[in-house]
């Protein structure tokens, strides 16, 4: 691991005669990675397809998805082995309205079970697609849920237990865009022209392959040293708007990204995991941790290239905090189409806290949470349904974590008890949890009940969800008690 070659390389340096110098060179960057100014940005983005649907006899818009393996060329010749749905890798941008019934038939044509997650969605426990119901090789299966939230940026991806790592990073993972039924916000809108997905992943490969081995490899995972978005290697994008909205999603499995202009320019964040914030929020930097989501909007001159890029996190280099990466340049036609940023977006009601039924303490430390570790025959809260909670999550030590709780969207309360800064003031599913740092969070656990199958809360870090950090949750109608069926 990555850790464990900074100490051993330092021993050998120091053994070699290196001294305290080439130990320094080690810790402060001898091992980070550096693609700023180095990147050729020689290939177009890929845009990932619309997922095609039809609506069915009862009125469900239904989409179809095949896990499958299949060769990509991520930079390295077209012969790597990768997985993706309806494809070699990644898969298409299902689209639906808020308010519509859909339901997608996912097949498994992969040699081992898998699961697909709606990553940010508020649905029925029993097709959230955790690890409860694993899909065979082979095998089939559909889930079928009404939309039932505001516009936002969601995803989904596999589930499964102590394989989710694994199988994102071969590829499985895709966009679910919800929209409202009227749109009225006039922010940029149209899919592939100035609305555009951004997928944002880091790879190791050796020998043409994705590697997943101990030169990639921290106390969070793999950290790869090359990135692709949307599955392309030194992308760029054609611009031909003045203002182009960039939907960010950190796929990776381990890595924190810390977005920002190449030119220090500011641009406007408009919407987190859950959706629209209430007001564009002018900034330079966004910082996205594993399965995190954030909407910017970056204003663009004619004829003027600029990058997207992912600035050093100061996490500490065995974090891959000193790492550094060009990811997407944008390129400006000579004429662009003006348009205008709104003043306000959504209206966001913020839960009350007295209305909070229960307070309720998560501490991630180690690889467990309150020191316990995943156990499907265990439930670790019983929400009463259409009740509001407190959820009070902590970073008890000094690696990074992130944390995602399935079916509900949050609030943030508190950061170490002040009141959190404004990238933090929309709705989340997934929050960044920093070393030793204490968050509390509210949510309303509403429409959904089911005593006999759990939701899960745990680690995004892909591994330490693996390893399991995780926990489950069982939503009950008033006075029942959970009845786990797969006990």
């Amino acid at each position: 691991m990555r850790k464990w070659l900074l100490g051993g390389l330092g021993l050998l340096l120091l053994l070699c005669g290196g001294g305290v110098a080439a130990v320094t060179w080690l810790v402060t960057g001898g091992l980070s990675v550096n693609t700023v100014g180095k990147v050729a940005f020689d290939r177009p983005l890929k845009v990932p397809p619309l997922a095609p649907s039809v609506v069915d006899a009862d009125g469900r818009r239904v989409f179809d998805l095949t896990a499958q393996p299949g060769d990509s060329d991520l930079g390295h010749g077209a012969g790597t082995r990768t997985w993706g749905y309806n494809g070699a890798y990644l898969g298409p941008t299902l689209r639906a309205q808020r308010g519509e019934r859909v339901a997608v038939n996912v097949h498994n044509r992969l040699n081992e079970p898998t699961t697909v997650h709606w990553h940010g969605m508020h649905l029925p426990a029993k097709v959230d697609g955790g690890p409860h119901h694993p899909i065979p090789p082979g095998g089939d299966y559909q889930a079928a849920w009404t939309v039932d939230q505001p516009a936002a940026t969601l995803w989904y991806h596999p589930h499964p237990g102590e394989r989710t790592e694994r199988q994102v990073y071969r590829g499985l993972a895709g966009l679910f865009l919800i929209d409202e039924t009227e749109d009225k916000t006039g922010l940029p809108h149209d899919y592939g022209v100035d609305d555009i997905p951004v997928v944002v992943q880091d790879k190791g490969f050796s020998g043409g392959q994705l590697s997943m081995d101990d030169r990639f490899l921290s106390d969070l995972g793999v950290l790869g040293d090359e990135i692709l978005v949307n599955g392309t290697p030194g992308p760029y994008l054609d611009v031909r708007t003045g203002l182009v909205r960039l939907r960010l999603l950190n796929a990776s499995t381990a890595r924190v990204y810390d977005f920002t202009m190449s030119d220090g320019r500011p641009f406007a964040m408009i919407a987190s995991d859950g959706g629209l914030l209430a007001a564009p929020y002018t900034t330079r930097r966004v910082r996205l941790s594993v399965g995190e989501r954030a909407e910017i909007v970056v204003a663009m001159r004619p004829g003027e290239r600029v990058e997207l890029r992912s600035a050093r996190t100061g996490l500490g280099v065995v974090h891959g905090g000193k790492d550094a990466f060009d990811v997407l340049q944008l390129r400006a036609a000579g004429e662009l189409r003006e348009g205008a940023l709104p003043a306000r977006l959504a209206t966001l009601t913020k839960l009350d806290p007295q209305r909070a039924a229960q307070r309720r303490t998560f501490t991630f430390q180690g690889r467990g949470i309150n020191g316990d570790q995943m156990d499907m025959r265990r439930v670790d809260a019983v929400v009463v349904k259409d009740t509001v909670e407190i959820w009070n999550v902590a970073n008890g030590h000094d690696t990074p974590h992130s944390f995602h709780i399935h079916d509900v969207q949050f609030q943030v309360l508190t950061v170490d008890g002040n009141a959190p800064p404004p990238e933090l003031s929309g709705w989340k599913d997934t929050l960044f949890l920093e070393p030793r740092r204490r968050y509390a969070v509210i949510a309303e656990f509403a429409d959904y009940a089911d005593p006999t199958t759990a939701y899960m809360f745990h680690c995004h870090v892909l591994r330490h969800e693996d390893e399991g950090m995780m926990g489950q949750f069982v939503v009950v109608e008033p006075g029942d008690t959970p009845r786990l069926s797969h006990n």
